[in-house]
């Protein structure tokens, strides 16, 4: 049995913090290990059946094939396809294939571009594996989905309708490795009709794991050649898009291109015509056919205007489905450009300055962490922030100082496996310079901070895509980045990556909390000597013959008596009488005795008193927003995450805490809380005592 869900996020964290998920070291997707089953299928002398992806209809996917050629399906071998198939014939190549019958062009004009980089492809491709005397009908291949990379396994039985691949296909009939790639994207994605419809950069970024740079061309930087000639040079993956035309399908202009499709970028070079330089961009139809009918096209007489070694090195007269056109051209008739790199320095060409990559990962939950965007101020302030401070450039890079500095990046990760049933939500974040007056603010800022300052740099608008980002200047200083959904009270999880130019520090700003929001009057303790008393004789009353007190007995106790009237959804449990018992039990007897029964008394009645005064809504209960307001109150510090975790744990399936899950989790965490002051003597937490708080709240 695989561990729980709060555990598996541990062990994930634990994981990456020791290596794990990363190129050379890939985690295992569906925890499939590619060595243990190869080595399996050896010695049965089997071939191997993937059951996590399995040679069916359900492999395929709902409304990509008609209900007959759906039941005309086979899937085969590529042994049985032809006599003797090849992983790769003559290297590796963009013209090697061509779009099958479903809509993933965006797919594949990414591979188109990730075959120039032969770093990449290792990345993402071993090329070492053939059809030889170990084949035993295993391959796998390398994404980096969401946070880390994963190692893919598949079984190469491909889906065929007599006898032809239904999907991408080579030219070549005997080679296999764009298939078997499909294939091992269509099971992470959750069939191939999970792949239909999308843009270059969802795949130019899981085949990289790296820098990802989105471009309007209708609104283009003044560098933008510049940019593209570095983002060449530095072995970065580009695709772009057309608009889409007044239907979903892809239609084919007079001009030669296709609405609505996806292209891969395979060169940029500047040229002279006719005494004048001509910047001109180069294009590949994953179709494999269909080419640009217009100036500097495969026939166009424009060529015989440059050089004859600048024609012979580029001009290529084939139907392949690969063109030139001019950089005018091509922001007038495409929509984006997406460029994804291994490494940023591409952004400004400095080989002085190297940009530095901080990596984040977030949630928005509804109630607690999810306010919404800007259009929500009293509750824009719950959402995660991130404080970042700002160095100065170094002396080589101080020339450059005017220039962008900083590309923040922000991913909202799927919720389901399934890719056509993920629903994007929109999203976005803003950044605010943090002030002279809040520069001594310890976590999380108030409301009346985002009330008296507004961003310095933002996403231009709330989108509802898988990745967002800006490309600003932000001078020397220290800022807050505030993550967003549009509305409140989403839940979602996301990463948040931020690239700098110079010296940054950044760390996530919730572990404390303004107490602005609670705007009640805590009044001070009194100790009542006669109150005491009257405790004490209270629990002799109810105590057994030793003057202790059991689970069941504290049950009867603050169910029928104490809390009797109070509580909402029939009183407290067994187990949590249990727990407080627990909790409580100095002595450990199992019991607690007059002393610890009246110390777990007083702080009943305390939490009792902030839970009411803080149900501003006079329900009985509490929202998740009066719950960081409770908290809060109780002047304890929490973090986004624990917060999170209480909301989950011990809230109701309408969103709401009653008193006794309030008593039941500030009890426990004031208990942790008190622990980790003494083991840690003042000192910041390890990662495992965190942990173990964590699992703690939540069991």
């Amino acid at each position: 049995m695989p561990p729980p869900g709060v555990c598996m996020n541990i062990i994930n964290a634990r994981h990456i913090k020791d290596g794990s998920g990363n190129v050379a070291n890939p985690n295992k997707f569906l925890n499939q290990d590619f060595q243990q089953l190869k080595q399996y299928c050896l010695i049965k002398r089997v071939r191997y059946i993937d059951e996590m992806f399995p040679p069916d209809r359900r492999s395929i996917g709902e409304e990509v094939l008609s209900p007959n050629d759906l039941a005309q399906v086979v899937w085969l071998r590529p042994g049985k396809i032809v006599p003797i198939p090849s992983f790769t014939v003559d290297g590796v190549s963009r013209f090697d294939f061509g779009q099958g019958v479903i809509g993933n062009c965006w797919f594949l004009a990414s591979i188109g571009a990730l075959t120039f980089q032969n770093y990449i492809l290792d990345q993402v491709v071993p090329l070492e594996q053939k059809f030889d005397e170990d084949y035993c009908g295993l391959f796998h291949f390398r994404f980096w989905r969401f946070g880390s990379w994963v190692d893919v396994v598949i079984d190469d039985k491909l889906p065929t309708i007599n006898g032809r691949l239904i999907f991408v296909r080579s030219k070549d009939p005997t080679e296999f490795w764009p298939a078997l790639l499909e294939k091992a994207y269509a099971k992470v994605c959750g069939s191939y009709a999970d792949m239909n419809a999308g843009t270059p950069a969802e795949a130019l970024v899981d085949f990289t794991g790296g820098v990802h740079m989105c471009i309007e061309l209708s609104e283009p930087p003044p560098n933008l050649w510049e940019l593209m000639l570095r983002a060449g040079q530095s072995k970065s993956l580009m695709g772009c898009g057309t608009p889409q035309g007044e239907t979903s399908a892809n239609t084919v202009l007079p001009n030669g291109l296709v609405q609505g499709h996806a292209y891969a970028v395979t060169g940029v070079k500047q040229m002279i015509s006719q005494g004048q330089p001509v910047n001109l961009v180069r294009l590949w139809n994953p179709w494999g056919q269909g080419e640009w009918k217009g100036d500097w096209s495969d026939r166009s007489p424009l060529w015989q205007t440059v050089s004859p070694e600048d024609r012979l090195m580029c001009l290529s007269v084939h139907e392949d489905g690969e063109f030139w056109m001019t950089l005018e051209d091509f922001c007038r008739f495409y929509s984006d450009l997406d460029i994804c790199c291994l490494c940023p320095d591409f952004l400004d060409g400095s080989t002085s300055c190297h940009w530095k990559t901080s990596f984040y990962e977030g949630r928005w939950v509804a109630g607690t962490t999810a306010g919404g965007c800007m259009n929500n101020l009293e509750s824009f302030w719950t959402n995660p922030q991130y404080r970042v401070k700002i160095e100065k450039l170094l002396s080589d890079c101080s020339a450059e100082q005017g220039e962008k500095n900083m590309l923040v990046s922000l991913m909202q990760k799927p919720d389901k496996r399934n890719r056509r049933l993920v629903k994007n939500l929109h999203i976005g974040f803003s950044v605010f310079e943090v002030t002279e007056e809040y520069a001594g603010q310890r976590g999380k800022f108030p409301a009346s901070f985002f009330r008296r300052n507004s961003p310095v740099a933002q996403t231009k608008t709330y989108l509802d895509a898988r990745e967002v980002m800006a490309f600003t200047m932000l001078k020397p200083g220290e800022y807050l980045i505030v993550p967003s959904t549009f509305n409140a009270n989403e839940t979602a999880s996301f990463i948040l990556t931020i690239l700098s130019k110079a010296e940054t520090h950044v760390h996530e700003s919730s572990g404390g909390h303004d107490h602005e929001h609670v705007e009640t009057e805590q009044p001070s303790p009194v100790e009542n000597v006669e109150d005491v008393e009257n405790k004490k004789n209270f629990f002799r009353q109810y105590s057994d013959q030793y003057e202790e007190v059991d689970a069941e007995q504290l049950q009867g106790i603050l169910n029928d008596r104490i809390l009797k009237g109070d509580l909402k959804s029939g009183g407290f449990t067994i187990d949590a009488c249990r727990s407080m018992v627990a909790l409580m039990d100095t002595s450990i007897t199992g019991r607690l005795n007059g002393e610890e029964f009246i110390r777990l008394w007083k702080k009943i009645q305390t939490y009792k008193d902030i839970f009411f005064r803080t149900d501003v809504s006079h329900t009985g209960t509490l929202s998740l927003k009066e719950l960081r307001n409770a908290i809060m109150a109780s002047e304890m510090r929490i973090s986004d995450d624990i917060l999170n975790l209480m909301a989950l744990r011990y809230g109701s399936s309408s969103g709401v805490i009653t008193l006794e899950s309030f008593i039941s989790l500030v009890l426990r965490f004031d208990c942790m809380n008190q622990i980790f002051r003494q083991l840690t003597d003042g000192m910041t937490m390890t990662l495992q005592e965190s942990e173990w708080m964590y699992l703690s709240m939540y069991t």
